[in-house]
């Protein structure tokens, strides 16, 4: 059921996700299907196989099978009249995906938080092409744990720190830790060494990322984002480097850098874009979470966790070795 479980049915979020009918199911959450305001369908059944013509043994066997349900959890039959503007539920058909081979290492753990080392390539959250193949789902079905929810994100193309409640009530208070920039972030960068770019430095600017466009971009205008960037180390010719964002707009350390002159190395999006094969893991962006710090919203305690990861310096060709 390709269209309505990843692409054209809304995946119902892990905020509101308490309010299904349906609970998770193998690690993944139920989609979610608003009917329209209006229209001359006169089944809910109708409007879906519409709605979704590629998918229609799929949904039929669905409704005969009870798996189509209402708000109220109540299975939609062939029969079920149209009801505008009411959501239907219903379980995505599991994706097949080819495994990313990394592994998640598991740094802390306690009654509302689960904190992990993600490996580059693996995205953090379900989405697009990456559904099975993320952290949270991932993580759910390994530790049983099918409240389990991002309070931060990290890029899949990014490894490092990943922090996420073990439970709904836990939910708001880290999320709005984050959300508020209570928490102390250091990432690390290896990116080209130039000795004309003075270090310490703070770059601010107004960064925008428009909705179905790939890239973020620099513009003129009031800075809604800053970052620090440090020296730690140079090795022929490349440097390391630790970011300190003070701000958390899309790809804004990326950007910084390379605004700098100093793009992070394996960078397929700034300064220009190119295309990399999706089981292509030669060239990871050498970008880690490193460094998370925060007084722990729930018990008051200060929190600091870092990552072993560590990041790979390019070799002659320019690559280096992956994750």
């Amino acid at each position: 059921m390709s269209s309505i479980g990843l692409d054209a049915a809304r995946t119902a979020s892990f905020e509101d996700v308490s309010r299904s009918p349906l609970p998770v199911r193998d690690g993944l959450n139920p989609s979610r299907i608003r009917q329209p305001d209006d229209g001359m369908w006169a089944t809910t059944l109708d409007y879906l196989l519409e709605r979704f013509p590629q998918d229609a043994v799929r949904l039929r066997e669905k409704v005969a099978a009870g798996e189509v349900v209402d708000e109220k959890g109540v299975a939609i039959t062939e029969t079920s009249g149209f009801a505008p503007r009411r959501f239907v539920y219903l379980y995505r058909d599991a994706p097949v995906e080819a495994r990313v081979p990394f592994e998640i290492d598991i740094l802390y753990r306690d009654e509302n938080i689960l904190v992990v080392d993600k490996p580059h390539f693996l995205a953090s959250t379900p989405r697009g092409r990456y559904i099975a193949e993320s952290a949270l789902v991932r993580l759910r079905r390994d530790l049983d744990l099918p409240e389990l929810s991002p309070a931060h994100r990290l890029d899949r193309v990014t490894a490092g720190l990943l922090l996420f409640t073990v439970h709904q009530a836990a939910r708001r208070g880290y999320q709005t830790m984050f959300a508020e920039r209570r928490v102390t972030k250091e990432y690390e960068a290896i990116a080209r060494y130039d000795a004309q770019v003075s270090t310490p430095v703070v770059v601010r600017s107004r960064i925008v990322k428009e909705r179905g466009v790939l890239k973020a971009a620099e513009i003129e205008g009031e800075p809604n984002s800053e970052s620090r960037i440090e020296l730690i180390e140079t090795r022929d010719g490349f440097a390391r480097y630790r970011l300190i964002p003070h701000t958390g707009k899309t790809h804004q350390l990326r950007l910084h850098m390379t605004s700098l002159g100093l793009p992070i190395h394996g960078d397929n999006f700034y300064p220009d874009f190119y295309d990399v094969a999706a089981e292509d893991y030669s060239n990871p962006l050498r970008l880690l979470s490193k460094v998370l710090e925060f007084e722990d919203p729930t018990t008051g305690r200060l929190q600091r966790f870092e990552s072993r990861r560590t990041l790979s310096w390019p070799d002659e060709s320019g690559r280096g070795d992956s994750p």
